[in-house]
Order: C-alpha cells, then structure tokens, then sequence
C-alpha cells in the first residue's frame, strides 16, 4: 500500500469494507459513551533533550530549594571523584565565586573532545546535553564509580542559566559555553597547556532555584559554605590522600576564605574527627584495607566510653543510610569474634549468655566502606546495597584482621571486652526496669500516660501530637487544639539528657517513659540484621517498628527562650540518638509560635520574626500596641489555635538529617561531657548570634 502522505488513494475491496466496518462497530461499542473533542494527539507533548529536565527538576534532583542548588555541586564534583577512584585525579578545587556562580576543577584525565559516534558531537558536548551519556556504562573507563546514571553533568546544564566547561587535555586548552542547555557554539581550542583535568563553572538558574519563607515569599538561595563544607570533608575523608579545596569569594572585605581537606590516614582520620570530642578505649583507631574478588574493604573502628553506637556505611563513597550486606557482614564478623574472643580469655565464662551486637556496638565509632564495581542498591535513594557476594567478603576480611588486632592488642582488647561487659549487665538491668514499668502500666489501668490529652482519630497518618512545655502551656494547647486529630503531651521541668547517662536510665525518667509509651515507641522483633532483637530502646538503633507508631506528625512545641531551647534541643537529642527512623521519615515537627503581637484598632498581626515586626510596624504607623510573647501559657486557646496549631495557617518546621554524621558530631558536641571542645565551638560561632535571651 502507497504511503498516504504521497497523495495516493488506496480504494478497498468489498469484502475488506465490510470488516472494516466491522471493526469500527467494535471499537465504537467499546469506546466511552463521551469523549473530549479536544484530547487528541495533538495533546501529547514530546519533551527533546534536556527540556524534561527544566520541566520536572524534582525528578532529577528531589527539590528545587537548597537541598537541590547544592545538588548541582555534588553531580560535578562527583564525576571529580570518579575520577580518583580509577586512580587519575588527586585535587579537587570547589570555589564559591563572587556572583554565586560556582567552578569545579580536577587534575583527572579531562573529558574526551573527540566525536561520539552516536550523537555526532565533541565527547564534552555529549556528556553536558545528553541524558544517560557518560563513561559509567561499561567499558574501561571506570572499574568503580558513584555515579551511575549518567544524569549528572547534563541535569546541571540543564538547571543553569550558564555553564561554561574547560577540558585541559593532551596538550590543549578546550572551551565550550551552554545557555540552559542548548550549546552556545561548537567545542572551541584556545590554545596549548601543561595542564590536564576539567574545569566547569555553573550559575544556577534562579527562575528555578528558590526558597518560600513563613510569608509564603519567594526567597533566593545561596551557596551555604557548612553545607559544602561537610559534604567535601567527607568525600576527602572517604578518599585516602585526596586533596579537596573549597573556597569561597563571596565575602564583603574582599578576601573570601578557604580550608583545604586531605587526610592521609582515611577513614581511620574520619573516625579519629568523631571521636574528637570523646574519650576513647584505644588509639590509634583500628583499621584494615583488603581487596578481594575485585571488592576493595576498607574498616576503621574505635570504641569509646560512650552508651550511643556511631556507624556509618559507604559504598563507592555513597553513603548507605540503611546499611545492607556490606555492613551486615562487618556486625555478624564483629559479634562473632569479641564472643570468641572474651571466652577465650575467660571474661565470658562457659555457660553465661553471649554478648548481643548491641551489646557490642555500644561506644563503638566504625566507618566501612566498600569499592563495588557493579553495585546493586535496593531503591532509587541508592540507601541499602543489595549484592550478596559483598557480605561474604566483608565478613571474611573483617574476622580476620579484627581477631588480629585483638590478639596483639591484649591491653586495649581487654579494656574493650570489659566494657561489653558492662553493656551486657546495663541491658540486662534495663529490661527488668522496662518489666517494673510494664507492671506499672498494667496496674494504673493502660499503657498510655495519664497526661496525654489523645485524639478520637485513631489512623497515625492523619494524627498529630503536640509535646509541649509545661503545664500552663498544656492547658491552652488541651483548650485551643482539634480533639478529633490532635493530641497533646504536656512534659514537666527538662527531660533527662540522654546523651550522658546509660541507656536503662531511660526506662527510670519520667518524661521519657510517658513519650515512649505515648508515641508508641515499640522495637521490631528483629534488628537491622534480621538477628533476633533485646526488644528495648536503645542509642543509634534503627530497628524501631513504626507500624505501632500512633502519629505521624511529632511537633515539638517549646517557649522562644533560652529554656524553651534547651528543652527542644533535649527532645532533639533523645529522637536522634533513640528514635532516629522518626526523623529518618519525616515524621518530626518544630512548631513555629509568633514572637509578637501587633494591635492597632480592631486590626491584629502576629509577626513570627523581627523582620515581619518591622514590616508590619512600617505599614501601620506609629503608636502599634506591641505585645511580646516569651512563653506558649501567656497566649490564649483561641491564640495558639489561630497562630501556632490550625493546619491551615500554622508554620512547621520539618526536623530533617542531611549527613548523620556529622549531626552525630554536633550533638555529641553540644550534649556530651567534654566541656572544652562546647566552649570552643561556642566561641567560635558567638558571632552569628543576633539576639542574646539572658
């Protein structure tokens, strides 16, 4: 049959008009009984090249707010790294420039400039306008990679408003420009170098890149130098003897400032910074580095004094929130050797119970970090590692060179088993604490506290509970709330610092057990290893069973004063270090209650900053009755209702961790034991303090 669309007209015979006819009676009775006219091919949209890209960013890089912008820094400086796995690249330099434009440069071997067979373009030009195009894909261009969608470069073309790339490379000066993605011009030479590796400068377009204030006021987002900073301390951590510079020239007086991060040592450095703050049970860290199978393990633990388990897992410098087999074979290796270990030197003697992982883990810092040259993640967040060969070895190098280390260590190993020792007896004393509770409950006619004010709704995807300071405040927030879907949890004086005191402490306070039993705090019968659990709390634990949560909106809700604070701070440490899935999933709230109170005639404001107040202040003129609230219980029912707790005018604050790590650092910081290193960090940031409540 002629094509159509050349003008020729295919008559049909009359046995195949009659089916033809046929078939359309089918469909037609098939079909709708109505159908929009106006949906038709013409409304199917074909998005080409990147366009899909600056269409649904969110697909790409998971928000458009600064979680995004400093995406767009991790994509390139990832493709760096890349490059010093296989072994070519050792500086990295990041700088922030003035115009908040941000360069990328490494000493790798530099993009490749020749054409690309299927897409007709330089190899620069293909890696920064075309989806799923990169080295990553097979071949010898990289054995081991983090990068492994081939996303990278070209979602960062496409989500600036300009990108400029330089590849220095055998010889040569290379330089091609991009405006929001479409290139401005070929592939160009400027002449010859002694330099080699890739230079690439990026503005982030702010028609997308934007944050939305307590206002609901489009707001626009910089670089945040602690943000980079952690993130590039990291990635030099996780990458022995590689050199990472981060500069930034943003600063007023002119001369900008700039850390370098090169460590040496490794993870082995990285544990050592943990543990800065801490007393530990031996130095140096012990730390091991094999290769087996193509699988590179490289293991750095320390125990500390401690009660809280600090272990962090990495897979191709990819950080493994959920652990998976490269971190299950490194807790079965540990447990079986400590166990083998304190029964051969007597400490655990024939017939006494062994000790548990979390027995073991208690105090104890680790990084394991695996190279993987085909890794398989379970889910898009790449957070748990899937390969099952990867256990097997792990497990195998850890036994060893663990139950090395602790055969040529008699004095520190002894220490350690001791302190195992001491957790074993710690847990076993909490559990019959947690029993007395249980009785308690049992005889006071339930297992949720008498001062809980709970909600009629009883579905935890549409309840929220308020914990809130104090009685006073409990009363207006009982008063003023929705009892269908909100709950409140009033919690007297300071809640117990759970960062100093051993974990069956918990089960001995008050206010904790009343969150315990109010949240529906309730441990899975397995831990994180499909190993059999103690079925307490306990530091660091991420095997909590949240389908026995009963909200899944927690919001803290504390005075705007230096006591208020506090108590929120002690709440904060309590989620992370014993409910850390709560926070892990969304499910933690700080509630936002206006600072002041504007009246002026029958017309009131509520300003939650003092940015808003003298807004407001310069709107409505002189003589402005100004009401300062310090405390939740000087506000009426209908007050924090209106202001603080109705769903529809309310400001939370999401509770969210972006590098564990690193919180793990601050927290043990601000609420642990060692005073020097609190009065230093203090000092060292008395400075972004605007307003001092003394």
């Amino acid at each position: 049959m002629a094509n159509k669309d050349q003008g020729t007209v295919t008559a049909l015979t009359e046995d195949e008009s009659e089916k033809k006819v046929e078939a359309e009676v089918i469909v037609n009775e098939m079909a709708p009984a109505k159908i929009s006219a106006d949906y038709n091919a013409s409304a199917i949209d074909v998005l080409e090249g990147l366009e899909a890209v600056r269409k649904r960013p969110g697909m790409y890089i998971g928000t458009t707010g600064p979680k995004g912008l400093h995406h767009l820094v991790w994509e390139i400086v990832d493709n760096a790294v890349d490059e010093a796995l296989a072994g070519h690249c050792t500086t990295i330099d990041v700088t922030i420039n003035e115009d908040e434009s941000c360069t990328v440069m490494d000493n790798g071997r530099g993009i490749p400039t020749d054409i690309v067979a299927k897409t007709g373009k330089s190899g620069v030009e293909t890696v920064f306008t075309v989806l799923h195009a990169g080295g990553k894909f097979g071949g010898e261009g990289y054995k081991v990679s983090g990068g492994l969608h081939g996303v990278g470069a070209s979602v960062v073309n496409a989500l600036s408003e300009r990108l400029e790339v330089e590849v220095y490379r055998l010889g040569r000066v290379h330089k091609q420009a991009y405006n929001r993605g479409d290139a401005d011009g070929l592939l160009q030479v400027l002449g010859e170098t002694d330099l080699q590796g890739t230079k690439v400068t990026f503005w982030p377009d702010d028609q997308i890149f934007h944050d939305i204030n307590e206002d609901n006021e489009r707001l626009q987002i910089f670089f945040e130098w602690d943000t980079l900073a952690t993130r590039l301390r990291e990635m030099a951590f996780l990458n022995k003897g590689l050199c990472i510079v981060l500069s930034d020239l943003r600063s007023t007086k002119g001369n900008g400032k700039a850390e370098t991060y090169h460590y040496a040592g490794g993870i082995a450095s990285y544990v050592e910074y943990l543990n800065e703050t801490r007393d530990t049970l031996h130095k140096p860290p012990l730390y091991f580095e094999q290769r087996a199978e193509d699988i590179t393990v490289e293991c750095s633990l320390q125990w500390t004094t401690l009660y809280s388990e600090s272990l962090y897992s990495f897979v191709n410098n990819i950080n493994t929130h959920d652990g998976g087999t490269h971190l299950t074979g490194f807790r079965n290796a540990l447990t079986r050797i400590v166990n083998e270990y304190a029964k051969k030197t007597n400490i655990l003697k024939e017939g006494e119970e062994r000790f548990t992982g979390e027995d073991i883990r208690e105090g104890l810092t680790a990084i394991v970090s695996v190279k993987v040259p085909d890794p398989q993640f379970e889910g898009q967040t790449k957070a748990r590692l899937g390969n099952r060969e990867v256990q097997g070895v792990v497990q195998s190098i850890a036994a060893e060179s663990i139950s090395d280390w602790l055969e040529l260590n008699p004095k520190p190993a002894k220490d350690i088993v001791m302190k195992v020792l001491q957790s074993k007896q710690a847990r076993e004393a909490a559990q019959k604490a947690k029993q007395t509770v249980r009785r308690q409950s049992a005889l006071s006619g339930g297992g949720l506290p008498g001062k809980l004010a709970d909600c009629s709704d009883k579905d935890p995807e549409k309840c929220e509970v308020y914990l809130v300071e104090g009685d006073s405040a409990g009363g207006s927030a009982k008063q003023g709330r929705d009892r269908a879907f909100q709950a409140i949890l009033p919690l007297r004086g300071k809640i117990l610092n759970v960062e100093r005191v051993q974990p069956s402490r918990i089960y001995d306070n008050n206010e904790v057990q009343a969150m315990i039993q109010a949240l529906g705090l309730v441990v899975s019968e397995q831990d994180e290893d499909g190993g059999k659990s103690t079925g307490m709390l306990r530091p660091n634990a991420l095997n909590l069973d949240l389908t026995k949560l009963r909200y899944h909106k927690v919001i803290i809700m504390t005075d705007a004063d230096v006591d208020g604070s506090h108590i929120r701070t002690l709440l904060l440490t309590f989620f992370f270090r014993y409910a850390r899935p709560l926070v892990d999933n969304g499910y933690v709230y700080i509630a936002q209650p206006p600072l002041f109170k504007v009246t002026k005639g029958k017309r009131v404001e509520y300003c939650y900053n003092e940015h808003k107040l003298e807004a407001v202040m310069a709107e409505m003129g002189e003589k402005a009755d100004i009401q300062r609230f310090k405390g939740l219980g000087e506000m009426m029912p209908e007050q924090l209702w209106e202001t603080t707790m109705n769903p529809q005018t309310r400001t939370l604050k999401q509770v969210t961790v972006e590098d564990a790590s690193e919180a793990d650092h601050i927290f043990d910081l601000l609420m642990g034991e060692s005073v020097a290193p609190r009065r230093e960090f203090i000092e060292k940031n008395s400075h972004l303090v605007a307003h001092l409540d003394v």
